[in-house]
């Protein structure tokens, strides 16, 4: 495993696509992200795998998460990005982006799936997408812009997308998007193992 270099990447302020913006996620998002948590519950519980976000999941709940994000984006310890719509009032889901040398990994038993090594990864990042806008491919349009954003603004050569396996329709975009899968990570206390992929 690499020594840690939380800190060590220059996080792009945004990535400005046709259908949607990314931008550094804020406490004051607190009501159109809780918006869309809570209409996607059903998929993020199985996402998360704990739980969350449990019934009684309210806004100022929200808000402290997103503080918690918030701080975490400006130490460079991870970096949070919500998804917007063009008109800037609605949330269409988020995007969260780990050096691969962050403390989470190391809870974590990982194991290759062929001749790939962690630490020839730069980061590793998760993503979700609102469920009402799965069926017009809007996270097909995600995955297909991170890949050109972290060569091209973030400078990283190689990164890794995570979902787990019980998140059928992750599993199948990121097959059909060109993605192999690389590492399987078994957490303690989780029930599925998270499953990395990239393109090298």
């Amino acid at each position: 495993m690499m020594e840690p270099r939380n800190g060590g990447f220059a996080a792009p302020e945004e990535l400005r696509a046709k259908d949607f913006l990314l931008r550094p996620i804020r406490a004051s998002d607190a009501e159109i992200d809780h918006e869309a948590v809570m209409e996607s519950k059903a998929f993020l519980r199985i996402w998360e795998q704990t739980g969350w976000p449990q019934e009684g999941f309210n806004v100022e709940a929200n808000r402290d998460d997103l503080v918690r994000h918030e701080r975490s984006h400006a130490k460079g310890a991870s970096f949070t990005y919500t998804v917007v719509n063009p008109e800037l009032d609605q949330c269409l889901g988020c995007v969260y982006v780990f050096p691969t040398s962050a403390d989470l990994f190391g809870q974590a038993q990982i194991a290759a799936t062929g001749e790939a090594r962690w630490e020839d990864y730069e980061l590793a990042v998760y993503f979700w997408v609102r469920t009402s806008r799965l069926a017009d491919g809007l996270d097909t349009s995600l995955v297909d812009a991170l890949d050109v954003w972290f060569r091209q603004q973030w400078g990283v050569k190689r990164h890794l997308l995570l979902t787990n396996e019980r998140v059928e329709q992750q599993v199948a975009l990121l097959k059909s998007r060109g993605r192999t899968l690389r590492f399987e990570l078994a957490y303690s206390g989780k029930p599925a193992k998270e499953l990395a992929y990239s393109r090298s």
